[in-house]
């Protein structure tokens, strides 16, 4: 990764300059009268459980829907805003109330349950999961994609199954942008401070309730960070926070943004990570079984662990005492390329680190910027967090079956004293999605009808899951798709209204909406980061075939686009600006729409609306995904190049498949290959099979494979399943 400069740290440092103390916040306590009968809804509020279950949701929701939605799902905002009159309301709405009684009722039996053990993993000695971005809700802005709904969804599991398990990661107080998308179709990005909204964080405090704060030596300076808790069901999640007032403005800004600044931003918020992060936990006095980096960011952690050891002089060097951690850590990659790992000049890092913590490691500088490099003796290598992190862990792990192939061929060079890839000491755990969170509750009625109301325990039987299934009609399936995507279609016509759309038509914004999109004709999503692998621009590569499919007055086709390019990615941004701009005389602008500022929200209409879901990153690019998992588990059809998850999840009657298994050869051909694989496909075989009608009326062949993803897609990949997994085969050795 090349360090470059950015201009946004300067520019907030001057804006935190200006700031009063009013910016520090010590909890996210208010004072509210809520009705006696109704103050449940407090404790609710406070563990985002809820936030897993319809019920939970719409107990909030039923009391004032716009309320909930101008809220952006914010319970503990909802509950300070909302009115006194509607709070007594409802309070005599004796419905309400029994269905507030019984929602608390499940929530306190839920949380109350010890935690099982699983081998090595006890109560005693839980797992503790450091990353860098947890994506539990999206009101807890604390993400920017993949890795973070895969570790919220962790979480929600590993809280589901009873697993011992606490959690670390920082907390931005700026988040990641948000994205608005101008009337030209350029994207511009804007940030918001979470400390001026209302949040499901207490205060992490220590045995005598006193808050508790940590320290990490960086930049020659002490930094401190507080804690803050976040209760995800009977998980509980820590978020370190710099932004105190005895900390000076530049390191009140290391827990800023998340992944935003320079190689300097990233190295000192890794620093309060990793090594603040044991320290934190070790203050909770917290003894963990097995420490799990999931990602690189993470890696310091271990260095820390190194240092306790040998403090405590259980060890005499630090080879002896990185023995014994190196038994502690595990370690999950997620990214299938070199570049894309976090690699810091020796200059960066001897500015960032503090040279007391690797006098503690008994290691020179040099020794310690050997860790990070692929091989040890290379000076010239910069430092990178995932060599750091194969060297320091027993256990490495890909995110998909092909992700550990690629991984193993990608880190050879590291392991001297192999002569083969398959001889790389990286394995794989396929990843997985939190079935009750992803899963609508249209479906979640039917799956609770024919299979009962332990569905989502049945999930983690194969057999089982299949029978139960195996016993929703045709109709009944079909139905539930139908109210979703009517549903996905109101959502996408109310995102898109707009009083003033300036002088060129996009496909982000509309003046009348009323005849926008149509839940009759065969629906399309693509929701993608905007980087070049993801291969935006593949659907466009033949604009006038693109364009016969949207026209077709018989079996048209429409597609809903949704994603963010990172804000200094202007070839990002261009892409995007001419994805908006297509007119060219067609239906594009009634059949192509973008929803901008993408999130979980966002992800939920699309995943369980459309009718397909299209992935064509360049292949073996993709490490694993998993929004074509959640696709598939509300009855929807992938259509995807063969890579990441979607190799092992296609049976050829679960979906489509585009291209081949070949990945050599010149990336333009590739391309050309693919898109008219793409294009083929989508006019021989998805088209006419939507289309087609039985004697009853059903789209019986689109249904019967429909039922097929539901049936073999759910089970397989499903978080509790990857949850277990883990447990199984990475934590305990």
């Amino acid at each position: 990764m090349q360090e470059n400069s950015s201009e946004s740290v300067q520019n907030m440092l001057q804006a935190v300059s200006l700031q009063t103390e009013q910016s520090y916040r010590s909890d996210f306590f208010f004072n509210r009268e809520i009705p006696e009968n109704l103050q449940a809804l407090d404790r609710i509020s406070w563990n985002y459980f809820w936030s897993w279950q319809p019920a939970g949701a719409a107990l909030f929701r039923d009391l004032e829907p716009s309320l909930w939605e101008k809220c952006e799902q914010n319970p503990r905002l909802f509950l300070k805003n909302i009115s006194q009159l509607r709070l007594w309301q409802k309070s005599l709405d004796e419905n309400y109330v029994e269905r507030l009684n019984d929602f608390a009722r499940l929530f306190d039996e839920y949380v109350a349950q010890s935690p099982q053990n699983f081998g090595a993993v006890t109560t005693e000695n839980p797992a503790a999961y450091f990353c860098a971005e947890y994506g539990v809700h999206n009101s807890l802005p604390n993400y920017s994609g993949g890795l973070g709904i895969l570790a919220g969804d962790h979480l929600k599991s590993a809280s589901d199954l009873n697993v011992p398990l606490v959690a670390v990661g920082l907390l931005y107080r700026y988040g990641y942008f948000r994205q608005k998308i101008a009337h030209d179709g350029w994207q511009e990005e804007r940030y918001l401070d979470v400390f001026d909204s209302e949040l499901a964080l207490k205060p992490a405090l220590d045995e005598n309730g006193e808050r508790i704060t940590v320290s990490v030596n960086i930049r020659g300076r002490e930094v401190f960070a507080q804690g803050w808790l976040a209760e995800i069901g009977r998980i509980k999640l820590y978020l370190l926070d710099t932004n105190l007032p005895q900390n000076a403005d530049v390191d009140r800004l290391i827990t800023g943004h998340l992944y935003g600044g320079d190689a300097e931003t990233r190295i000192v918020q890794e620093e309060v990570l990793g090594i603040g992060g044991v320290r934190f936990l070790r203050r909770l006095n917290y003894q963990p079984s097995v420490f799990h980096l999931n990602e690189g960011h993470s890696a310091f952690l271990t260095l820390e662990l190194v240092r306790e050891n040998l403090a405590n002089n259980n060890e005499s060097n630090f080879e002896q005492a990185v023995s014994v951690v190196r038994e502690q850590c595990v370690f999950t990659t997620h990214t299938p390329v070199a570049a894309g790992n976090d690699e810091f000049s020796p200059e960066k890092l001897r500015e960032c680190f503090d040279k007391d913590f690797l006098a503690a490691l008994k290691i020179s500088e040099q020794e310690f910027f050997a860790l990070g490099r692929t091989k040890k003796d290379d000076e010239k290598q910069w430092f990178g967090m995932t060599p750091l992190a194969l060297r320091m862990c027993r256990s490495a792990n890909g995110v998909s079956e092909k992700h550990g192939e690629v991984s193993r061929d990608l880190w050879l060079k590291m392991f001297a004293d192999k002569t083969s890839a398959d001889e790389v000491p990286i394995t794989h755990i396929t990843n997985g999605v939190h079935a009750p969170t992803w899963i609508a509750p249209v479906f979640q009625n039917l799956f609770e009808k024919h299979i009962g109301a332990n569905w989502a325990e049945t999930v983690r039987d194969e057999k089982a899951w299949r029978a139960g299934v195996e016993k929703i009609s045709d109709a009944e399936i079909w139905q539930a798709h139908l109210q979703l995507k009517n549903l996905l279609v109101s959502f996408i016509r109310q995102k898109t209204l707009s009083k003033e759309t300036g002088l060129h038509e996009t496909i982000n914004e509309h003046e009348d909406t009323r005849q926008l999109f149509s839940p009759n004709v065969l629906t399309i999503g693509f929701a993608r980061r905007l980087a070049a692998y993801k291969r935006w621009n593949l659907i466009l590569s033949d604009l006038e075939r693109l364009l016969r499919l949207v026209d077709d007055a018989e079996r048209p086709v429409q597609f809903v686009f949704a994603g963010k390019a990172h804000p200094q990615d202007r070839s990002g941004k261009q892409l995007l600006q001419n994805l908006m701009s297509i007119n060219n005389d067609s239906n594009w602008q009634n059949r192509a729409v973008f929803v901008e500022d993408y999130d979980q929200e966002v992800a939920r209409y699309l995943v369980q609306g459309v009718d397909v879901w299209l992935n064509v990153p360049r292949r073996p690019l993709e490490a694993s995904g998993t929004s074509g998992q959640k696709v598939a588990m509300n009855g929807g059809l992938n259509f995807s190049i063969l890579d990441g998850w979607w190799i092992e999840g296609y049976n050829g009657d679960n979906g489509f498949s585009i291209g081949d298994l070949k990945e050599e050869g010149d990336e333009k051909e590739i391309d050309r290959e693919d898109a008219e694989s793409l294009y083929a496909v989508l006019e021989n075989e998805i088209v006419p099979a939507y289309y087609a009608v039985d004697e009853n009326g059903l789209q019986s062949e689109w249904i019967r494979r429909m039922k097929n993803a539901l049936v073999t897609l759910t089970p397989q990949f499903s978080s509790d399943r990857m949850v277990l997994d883990y447990v199984r085969k990475i934590y305990n050795k």
